[in-house]
């Protein structure tokens, strides 16, 4: 490795040659310099190098690009837009509003050489920093994360367990959720954009947790063979409440409580019984209004009561489970997402005799 690998990379961006050179003379003892004549050049600069630069300076006022319309640019940029910018500044510039539209400095011409060594270095060791601390926090955050997965699915298994479902309902119905929910991506359906936004994987991981209401219903109703009474079904339905309620507790003590994951959680523990027709439970909701990450769930959660044993049923063969499903489209279930089902039936049972 060589003195310019080890040292941090500032790009200079001037239409001035002199400028250019001035600037390379100062630094170049403290940094690898790389140039470009103007914003345009600049860009393709950036597209190319391996490692991005810890620091730009940028001239203002440049033809083919301004540094402003380049800056810009940078700004809605995912990748671009945490370089730290100093625009290189002339008299007529307007710092003020330069600084309010992200720039962390300026340096004036002409040049004094120790100013601009400042400032450099204070941006360089800002940015070092800034970088360092993202990197702990997104650590932090990751174990912080797999430690909620693991308490997530060690309080599920505690439920299917007392549940005589031996842990595989919801490994099971989160893997139908993947299937459904890669089909509706790589179908270009109508929901795919929606989708996108909401983190898909996050709603299969969410899957977890969605009849975690159960463990507020007594063992004398939850493993009653045969058929519940009309009061035993009313206080079964509740399980979709105290669910809801859990996993707000849970956002409360959390210190993410804007956590999409939790979010998925409730709205499916909550949802998933509710109909597409506005006969579901327990609030009624209709269509549009029920969650998409809970109208997933529903199909996914039906499929696998339909097809497994239960201590009151016996299994019904996948046949007759997507006949079901399929009369359920526009009433029980959202169309849409019901003809995604049949379309993807077999891949639907292959998740089932697997994962018995």
């Amino acid at each position: 490795m060589d003195d310019a690998d080890r040292l941090p990379t500032v790009l200079v961006v001037d239409d001035v040659d002199m400028n250019i050179m001035i600037l390379e003379e100062i630094l170049k003892d403290s940094y690898h310099i790389i140039t470009a004549e103007n914003g345009k050049k600049a860009l393709e600069v950036l597209r190319k190098v391996e490692v991005l630069p810890r620091l730009i300076l940028l001239d203002v006022l440049m033809p083919e690009m301004s540094g402003r319309e380049m800056f810009d640019i940078m700004k809605a940029d995912e990748a671009l837009k945490r370089i730290p910018v100093i625009f290189i500044t002339s008299e007529n510039d307007s710092e003020g509003e330069l600084l309010s539209a992200g720039a962390v400095d300026f340096i004036n011409k002409p040049f004094f050489p120790e100013v601009v060594k400042l400032r450099v270095k204070n941006q360089i060791v800002l940015k070092n920093y800034s970088d360092s601390l993202e990197e702990m926090v997104a650590e932090k955050t990751a174990e912080a994360t797999s430690i909620l997965d693991n308490t997530l699915q060690a309080l599920a298994n505690i439920i299917e367990y007392r549940n005589l479902e031996s842990g595989g309902h919801v490994k099971r119905t989160q893997f139908f959720c993947k299937a459904l929910i890669d089909y509706i991506l790589e179908s270009h359906s109508v929901y795919a954009a929606e989708l996108w936004t909401m983190e898909p994987d996050v709603i299969v991981k969410s899957m977890v947790l969605h009849d975690v209401g159960k463990i507020g219903i007594s063992d004398s109703i939850l493993l009653k063979p045969g058929r519940l009474e009309r009061d035993e079904i009313e206080i079964m339905k509740t399980h979709t409440v105290v669910g809801k309620n859990i996993i707000e507790e849970m956002m409360k003590a959390v210190t993410d409580q804007d956590s999409i994951y939790l979010k998925h959680c409730r709205d499916i523990a909550w949802c998933h019984h509710e109909r597409f027709d506005g006969k579901g439970y327990p609030q009624g909701l209709a269509g549009f209004d029920i969650p998409l990450s809970a109208r997933i769930a529903a199909l996914a959660d039906v499929y696998d009561a339909l097809v497994s044993a239960r201590v009151y049923k016996e299994a019904l063969p996948h046949k007759e489970a997507i006949n079901i499903i399929g009369e359920g489209r526009g009433a029980q279930f959202d169309p849409v997402l019901t003809d995604a089902v049949l379309k993807i039936r077999d891949r639907f049972w292959e998740i089932s005799r697997r994962n018995q």
